[in-house]
């Protein structure tokens, strides 16, 4: 009987983890799954050490950052005392999972990182780290491959897990009935964020813009995602002097029939893309950690579309940039100029075309198997 222990950090890790446990399990019946995660996961695990909102909760205080220095000490204990696992799965959340990798190390389990942090982006030293403790580097991103291989790190190349597990668009008119949108008006979404320091950082500019070009452009609707993992008394406060739209939990659809979109950086970035729909990324944080990203940073881009492509494609609006005005400005070239919006909408279909066609969650599984038997 084989073991294997999963450890992500948050709710795109967990959805990942969850594929690649229930991709694991079919092959391998027997393999008995432990992990850190949330529902996902917990649909094919034995046990679930703690659920991973334990995890995605800290933020930048003392006593959160003791708090998660004692949950990874827990966690390497259990796996290495009690557990003893065959192989350890990272998804994503690299300073955590790089942390308790470094724990392991010695101890003859195999530690697999999936989604491995983006050290071509930032902090490269970071790869030293890798090289040390992790045993085999799953990579979602094709030009990752070459740079792990010239630092003599065993790599395997997945492919981004969007590709194949993201949803077809949505039925416009169907989603506008449910909700009781006009489908003859057009739709700009706003995506806030999914942790509580976007919201307090981000989600006032974003809303106030909505605001502004809802003035000047009637004919807009606006709707606001709301995240599934941020609860409702987190997510409210930041929204509750507005009347616009708030959809929960289907974030992918609302991305899928939106005319524009307004959103935070991240991953929700790369879906717009997926789907081919125009958007802004704005971005401000704590100007300490600004400041820190523009010395640590190795690229000048911020949005995955960008990145992945090389391009300027879509709009990235960082701390000074960041402001109604400029929102607006870039909103409204998106809808009302029809050139730019249909070169947008062009390059935008060539990030699917720089990202491989893999099954990432069965490309990962298969490698947990060959480790296994």
């Amino acid at each position: 009987m084989k073991k294997v222990f999963i450890i992500t950090g948050e709710y795109s890790g967990d959805i990942h983890a969850g594929r690649v446990a229930e991709i694991l399990k079919k092959q391998m019946p027997d393999v008995v799954i432990e992990g850190i995660g949330g529902e996902n996961l917990k649909k094919f695990a034995s046990k679930i050490f703690c659920d991973h909102s334990k995890m995605s909760g800290f933020g930048f205080s003392l006593k959160m950052a003791f708090e998660h220095l004692a949950l990874e000490k827990r966690v390497s204990d259990y796996i290495l005392n009690v557990y003893k696992p065959d192989l350890v799965l990272l998804v994503d959340y690299g300073t955590f999972n790089l942390r308790v990798a470094k724990r392991l190390k010695g101890s003859g389990i195999k530690v697999f990182h999936y989604i491995p942090p983006q050290v071509w982006a930032s902090r490269k030293w970071r790869i030293k780290g890798i090289k040390k403790y992790v045993d085999e580097v799953l990579c979602i991103f094709p030009f990752e491959v070459e740079m792990y291989r010239d630092y003599g790190i065993n790599v395997h190349y997945c492919g981004h897990p969007l590709v194949k597990q993201l949803p077809e668009k949505a039925c416009r008119a169907e989603f506008f009935a449910k909700h009781g949108l006009d489908v003859n008006r057009p739709l700009v979404s706003i995506f806030p964020g999914s942790r509580p320091l976007e919201l307090k950082f981000l989600a006032r500019t974003f809303i106030n813009s909505a605001k502004k070009l809802q003035k000047l452009h009637p004919e807009i609707q606006f709707c606001i995602s709301h995240a599934p993992n941020l609860s409702d008394n987190i997510f409210d406060k930041y929204i509750k002097d507005t009347d616009f739209k708030v959809i929960k939990g289907e974030n992918q659809a609302l991305l899928s029939v939106s005319d524009s979109l307004i959103l935070a950086s991240g991953t929700v970035a790369l879906e717009a893309a997926l789907y081919q729909v125009p958007m802004i990324i704005g971005y401000r944080g704590p100007r300490i950690l600004y400041l820190a990203y523009l010395l640590l940073r190795c690229i000048n881009k911020v949005s995955l579309p960008n990145i992945i492509t090389g391009m300027d494609i879509v709009p990235e609006l960082i701390q000074a940039k960041f402001n109604v005005d400029n929102i607006c400005y870039e909103t409204e070239k998106f809808l009302y100029d029809k050139k730019y919006r249909e070169d947008t909408i062009v390059k935008l279909g060539s990030v699917r075309e720089k990202l491989s066609d893999m099954y990432s969650a069965q490309e990962v599984a298969n490698e947990i198997q060959k480790a296994l038997v």
